[in-house]
């Protein structure tokens, strides 16, 4: 009998250098994003989906991250003694039935290492895998992580990887797949039959870009142990993903819906348009957001 997932693990080592000076003694996950820093999102989402432990993989200078999820008694019951329920709403996350735990990527050796520092963690379970500067925004941002851990169920997949259509000059950005077939209907599982990490311009086999969300089987641990370093001497996860497509375990791609978009801060052009959407989406602070943008358009 398959159990229900449990457990993810966030990597969030990255050494952040194309947002220096911002990440030069804060993790690059934790600048704000409206009112929350980016974890805090990923965080979120995957308390939404059920999930209940939690394994960040840190690097150095991310210790912060560690105090950000660290419960703090004496905060609580200074809020709680002055009444303050909106304040307690916002620091809810570190009061849900959620465990962290947290190992360290001492050196930069690829997302598909620091993945591997969380196969005693996850033992014989299925787990998620989500990116910590990757957010995704939705009605319910949580719903495609849910559906694509019950398809992981019912197919006994070895991996379910969220997909997102990107434009075909920006491919060589990204980890791009190949399915059966040529498009895919938002919401399902289609197979895949290879992926490429950032192939050459021209090169990518389809539009389908990798959109920092996993559900992996056990399997994908031996697979990273197999997995050779590139020529930077990383650890890719997708040529991980490519070892378990190339070994017939059954692979599947989930294209995300268009009214599911993922956001990441890898460079400051995508952090300024992800701080910009999600002020403008915010449900406090939106509308007046929104007033002061366009009075400034009016200036300009």
């Amino acid at each position: 009998m398959l159990h229900p997932i449990q457990k993810a693990i966030v990597p969030a080592a990255g050494l952040g250098t194309r947002l220096l000076p911002a990440t030069k003694s804060q993790p690059k996950e934790m600048l704000p994003v409206g009112r929350k820093p980016v974890i805090q999102y990923v965080v979120e989402e995957l308390q939404a989906a059920g999930l209940t432990q939690m394994l960040i993989i840190t690097g150095r200078r991310k210790r912060a991250i560690e105090d950000h999820f660290d419960p703090d008694p004496t905060l609580l019951s200074a809020l709680e003694q002055a009444g303050n329920e909106a304040l307690l709403s916002e620091l809810s996350y570190i009061q849900r039935n959620s465990r962290f735990f947290y190992t360290r990527q001492s050196s930069p050796k690829g997302l598909g290492h620091a993945v591997s520092l969380g196969a005693e963690f996850v033992d014989d379970d299925a787990c998620v895998v989500a990116l910590g500067d990757s957010m995704i925004m939705g009605e319910d941002s949580a719903a495609p992580l849910r559906a694509m851990m019950q398809t992981h169920r019912d197919l006994d997949a070895a991996a379910i990887i969220a997909v997102e259509q990107v434009a075909p000059d920006e491919t060589h950005r990204y980890g791009i797949v190949s399915i059966e077939g040529s498009e895919p209907p938002p919401g399902e599982p289609v197979m895949m039959t290879d992926i490429i990490e950032k192939p050459p311009r021209g090169t990518a086999p389809s539009t389908l870009a990798v959109a920092a969300r996993y559900v992996f089987s056990p399997a994908i641990f031996e697979a990273l142990g197999r997995t050779p370093t590139d020529g930077q001497g990383e650890i890719q996860l997708s040529d991980a993903i490519k070892l378990l497509v190339q070994t017939g375990q059954p692979v599947y791609a989930w294209l995300l819906h268009p009214d599911q978009r993922r956001y990441d801060i890898g460079n400051f052009e995508s952090y300024f348009r992800t701080f910009i959407d999600f002020v403008l989406a915010d449900e406090r602070y939106g509308y007046l957001a929104r007033q002061y943008i366009k009075a400034k358009a009016y200036e300009l």
